[in-house]
């Protein structure tokens, strides 16, 4: 059977006799994987440039044109031991990347021009009170301007450019006064210097606008990196299929080349790209992206089969039924940037809040300069006193009220296992009232526990465990794990969707499905015993053995789900495992409210039903089919286990074994949740005093710098007590 590959799609011309193609890399996890990857495919004559992004999993490959078939950089990965698809990037993706660039240069910038002024501002500050010549101060005054004013120029981009256009679209967000209080006093620091004043604001300026730089690059990194995950993962899973354009000829195509009735060939190893039916083969398949369950299931004549499953062992031949954007997996896709689009309710709460604000301040410091130049004080006094309102109102505290809190309760999350992914979800956290779980993967254990083993004597369950060995069956690779198997049988034969068998001393082995190995009579007494297990059987000769296999649940769930409930939390059961398995699980935990068999869709409308009733829903789960769950929650939380789509979406994730970091996660919230209502206290009773001290003229621009520094190191004194809470 003759095969072709036609990747010139994914191909770009960069110019001067060079292409370029970007390839999506599974496996790649650590800076040795880097290296023997870009050292792997740099052998490879003609190529100019082997680059490995280790955050996105991609490799960025440049050779000379004409010179080599693209195909040829995926065989020479599946040689070095890596799965690779290519990978078209978006154009709002790379957009998003530069920005981030951007935002990094800014950074350093501003972080650069504030080390300099300050460095000069401390000789300032200790000569007003000493004995520092005047042209001393107004040289440092004016070596601070050469410093701060392009500085801030060119560091305050972000923030210029974010108020101008709310200005230009008849808006006002939080950006409106803080370029407002930058500039002017920046403005009034010139104005300052020019006149030998004793004061300048330089450094407050520049300081300022380093500090804003930091949250706002530490925030928009983080979602980048998140779109770059959810994108890689869907790169990976649906870019191209081998599809029959003969009867003896197969051609790997572009997935948005393939049609509805279209035959595929869906090989050993291969994730499939379509939604279909098997017309022709026998094999098993990984569905845990789409259920979220580890177990293989078997694949015949007339199963369905989704995009996103990998298959285990036989070739298959699928009638496709769906293909691309129609797919079960598109859909998921679908769901989930719907249920993302909707949380953009919070940024639009702050610029109401900021549309409030700014006017205010303005119109403040506006009348201000007039009362006082009506009041018979000159323009340049009733300015100044205008200006010490606008710096002593200018919204630090304000804006460090909640992130500050943010950063210190994420350090202390961090200690106990748990990893933020969105920077409001501390807030989300706290008012949650309601948690939902994934059975698979998240109240229990990723990994497969062997039970019944202390039935079987010692020498037959090491038997059974070398004959494990040599399969790359999930439960057969727990059977020999739970074994200590080192050693495989030579000449076993592992026949696809049974099990495996071997002669030793003339005797067979067997080891895989109960009827597989003669043991239905014995496996139909044990089913009832263990719903969530699936039962193995060990033969040798006639004597035959029964093993369950099953994940555990979390050492600790239990415990923490009554913890839960003490705290007024509720908690329920979404899984799309089998009914028997949901509910023992549940009984086992005393979770009352439970579903099994559900979908996507499904968890989706629950969840959507429960905020209808006004309940703040916190999800936790862990497999691709859980990720528009996720997001459609209020908050939602992932283990590290979990697929990456799901860690992408989730808000926080948490690592581990036990469950504990999830009740963890929630009291460092809630607590956090609180030191955020008192820091917003505490900067609007910082505005209630200074701001008719400043309108009265009894604070200069320089004691209004201070306060408002003051009014900000409170804030933060403030947030440090967010690192601990009370333990039970």
């Amino acid at each position: 059977m003759q095969v072709t590959r036609d990747f010139s799609h994914y191909v770009k011309d960069l110019g001067a006799g060079v292409s370029h193609i970007d390839l999506a890399v599974e496996g790649v996890s650590c800076a040795g994987c880097m290296a023997k990857i870009e050292r792997g495919l740099s052998a490879i004559p003609d190529v100019t440039l082997a680059r490995v992004n280790l955050t996105d999993r991609r490799v960025a490959l440049e050779w000379k044109q004409g010179s080599l078939d693209p195909a040829r950089f995926i065989d020479r990965l599946s040689e070095l031991g890596y799965k690779a698809y290519p990978f078209e990037t978006a154009s709002a993706e790379a957009a998003e990347v530069a920005e981030s660039r951007f935002l990094l240069r800014c950074l350093g910038v501003a972080a650069f021009a504030t080390m300099n002024v300050m460095m000069l501002s401390i000789p300032v500050w200790s000569g007003n009170v000493s004995d520092m010549l005047p042209e001393q101060r107004d040289f440092f005054h004016w070596l601070s301007a050469v410093i701060a004013l392009p500085a801030a120029a060119y560091a305050g981009q972000p923030f210029f450019r974010s108020a101008w256009h709310a200005l230009r679209s008849g808006n006002v967000n939080m950006d409106v006064p803080i370029c407002i209080g930058v500039i002017l006093a920046l403005g009034m620091s010139v104005v300052e210097t020019f006149h030998h004043a004793e004061h300048a604001y330089f450094d407050a300026a520049i300081m300022l606008l380093t500090f804003l730089l930091v949250g706002r690059y530490l925030d928009q990194n983080m979602r980048r990196r998140t779109r770059a995950v959810a994108g890689n993962l869907a790169a990976l899973k649906a870019e191209t299929a081998t599809k029959f354009v003969g009867t003896d000829e197969i051609s790997e195509v572009p997935v948005a080349a393939i049609r509805a009735g279209d035959i595929v060939l869906l090989r050993p190893g291969e994730r499939c790209a379509v939604d279909g039916t098997v017309i022709d083969g026998r094999s098993e398949i990984d569905q845990s992206l789409i259920t979220g369950e580890t177990l293989y299931a078997p694949a015949e004549p007339g199963t369905a089969i989704y995009a996103g499953s990998l298959n285990v062992s036989g070739a298959l031949r699928v009638k496709v039924s769906a293909a691309a954007e129609g797919t079960l997996l598109a859909e998921i896709t679908r769901l989930l940037d719907n249920a993302l689009q909707a949380r953009s309710r919070y940024r639009r709460l702050a610029d109401r809040a900021s549309r409030l604000y700014a006017p205010v301040v303005h119109a403040t410091a506006a009348l201000t300069v007039l009362g006082w130049w009506l009041a018979g004080a000159s323009w340049h006094d009733a300015i100044v006193t205008g200006i010490a309102v606008l710096i002593i109102t200018c919204p630090c505290a304000l804006g460090l009220a909640i992130p500050t809190v943010q950063t210190v309760a994420a350090g202390a999350m961090f200690k106990a296992g748990v990893l933020l992914n969105a920077g409001d979800a501390i807030e989300r956290l706290a008012e949650a009232d309601h948690v939902i779980f994934d059975k698979t993967g998240t109240l229990t254990l990723p990994e497969l526990e062997v039970f019944g083993a202390a039935d079987i004597p010692a020498e037959m369950f090491a038997l059974a465990g070398r004959l494990a060995l040599s399969s790359h069956h999930p439960v057969a690779a727990a059977v020999a794990q739970a074994a200590n198997a080192t050693s495989p049988l030579i000449g076993a034969i592992e026949e696809a969707g049974q099990g495996v068998r071997a002669i030793v001393d003339g005797v067979e082995l067997r080891l895989g499905r109960p009827s597989f190995c003669g043991a239905e009579a014995l496996a139909a007494q044990n089913a009832s015993l263990d719903p969530e297990a699936s039962l193995v059987a060990f033969s040798r000769g006639d004597e035959t053995f029964l093993l369950s296999v099953r994940q555990g649940l979390r050492p600790d769930a239990a415990k923490i789900i009554a913890a839960l409930k003490r705290r007024g939390i509720a908690a329920e059961i979404l899984s799309g495992d089998r009914e028997a398995a949901v509910q023992a699980a549940a009984a086992a935990l005393g979770i009352g409210e439970w579903h099994a068999n559900v979908t996507p869709a499904d968890k989706i409308a629950r969840i959507e039903a429960l905020k209808r009733s006004g309940i703040r829903v916190m999800m936790v789960g862990d497999g691709m089919n859980d990720a528009p769950s996720l997001a459609a929650a209020h908050v939602s939380m992932s283990p590290i286990s979990a697929a990456h789509l799901s860690q992408a979406t989730a808000d926080l994730v948490f690592l581990g074994r036990p469950l504990a970091p999830v009740l963890s996660a929630i009291d460092y919230a809630r607590k956090a949740l609180h030191l955020m209502r008192q820091n917003l206290w505490l900067a609007v009773g910082y505005n209630m005093l200074a701001v008719p001290l400043a309108i009265s003229g009894m604070v200069t621009p320089l004691i209004a710098a201070a306060a408002m520094s003051g009014s900000s190191i409170l804030v933060m004194l403030n947030a440090l007590r967010a690192r601990s809470v009370t333990k039970e």
